[in-house]
């Protein structure tokens, strides 16, 4: 099986401290034989200055769609669409309200939604850079808590903290749901009244296989959704089924669904400021951290891991997004 792999490259040195904003190099996808574990860049990307608030601002691929032959994927503060396999680009969108974009993902009508983390909002743009829609994840007034129109937040470094960080946009039907972090939780934008209850720790995530939602939580639980009733059918504890000898087993996003009990789940290596700011789950101190970024294929049928791919020889660092080669 080959995989695309989706994420960054870190620095080797920090010219500018030791934060997310500067963190990491170039954004990456790769293509991996799952079989023989061979590797294969496919993409390496940096970001024009113009879109950067920083010429040193990391660079990074997050979570992206694939659509028949259609790769879409966003940097933190811009939207790139490739053809596959040869991974021409074939479209390209930034605005000035584009802030730490977590993902996208296309409609049946050809627009684009994107979870804009930065601004707490998802926004459906066209492929001309037409903003549509727009949706605070709290429910609030779409400019309202200090964001203003007037501010090209491509140039704002951190609009941290955020209140919800929703990361994550899917579709059921015609509604437009997202997840969100702090909320831990998924809501319909579309019908407000909708939303699945994840609880655990925070989420990532909502893949559609069949008629079940697939949510990671950062602590390294699988939780499966039944998209119609919107109840957890399942819930798994991936670090109780592993076999390896970390501690800690990463944080935990990007799912890949093979079949009803396959599923590929990736892991980035815990940071420092990770531990500081986010993972209050970890207890047994920063020392003791030691998995490497990777992907893991897991029976969830079974509760066994089948194997686990070290990524970071790969120079992927930070991983967001795993998606089916064909």
């Amino acid at each position: 099986m080959h995989l695309y792999l989706i994420g960054g490259e870190q620095q080797r040195r920090f010219v500018i401290g030791d934060d997310d904003e500067h963190r990491f190099k170039t954004a990456i996808i790769l293509r991996l034989d799952t079989d023989s574990g061979a590797a294969k860049l496919e993409v390496e990307y940096q970001s024009p200055r113009s879109v950067k608030c920083h010429p040193d601002s990391s660079n990074t691929f997050a979570s992206s769609t694939l659509d028949h032959s259609i790769l879409y994927t966003c940097t933190p503060t811009e939207i790139v669409i490739f053809k596959v396999p040869e991974f021409r680009q074939i479209g390209y969108v930034s605005l000035p309200c584009f802030n730490v974009l977590h993902h996208v993902c296309p409609t049946s009508s050809g627009t684009l939604l994107v979870a804009n983390t930065g601004l707490d909002m998802v926004v459906e743009v066209s492929l001309e850079g037409e903003v549509l829609r727009e949706w605070n994840v709290l429910g609030e007034a779409i400019w309202g808590q200090g964001f203003s129109r007037a501010i090209d937040y491509r140039k704002v470094a951190s609009t941290q903290p955020h209140r919800s960080h929703p990361n994550f946009v899917f579709r059921l039907g015609d509604d437009v749901w997202v997840t969100r972090f702090w909320q831990r939780d998924a809501i319909c934008l579309t019908a407000p009244n909708r939303r699945i209850e994840i609880g655990l720790e925070r989420c990532h995530d909502g893949v559609l296989h069949e008629r079940s939602l697939y949510f990671t939580t950062v602590d390294g639980h699988l939780v499966v959704v039944d998209s119609e009733t919107l109840t957890i059918k399942n819930s798994i504890d991936l670090k109780a089924i592993s076999d390896n000898q970390w501690n800690i087993s990463g944080w935990c996003r990007g799912v890949l669904v093979v079949d009803h009990h396959l599923v590929w789940v990736g892991f980035t290596r815990i940071r420092k400021t990770m531990v500081m700011d986010n993972l209050i789950w970890i207890k047994r101190g920063f020392q003791q951290i030691q998995a490497p970024t990777r992907v893991a294929l897991y029976d969830i049928e079974k509760r066994r891991c089948l194997r686990e791919i070290n990524l970071e020889q790969h120079r992927i660092n930070i991983l967001f997004s795993i998606q089916r080669a064909n």
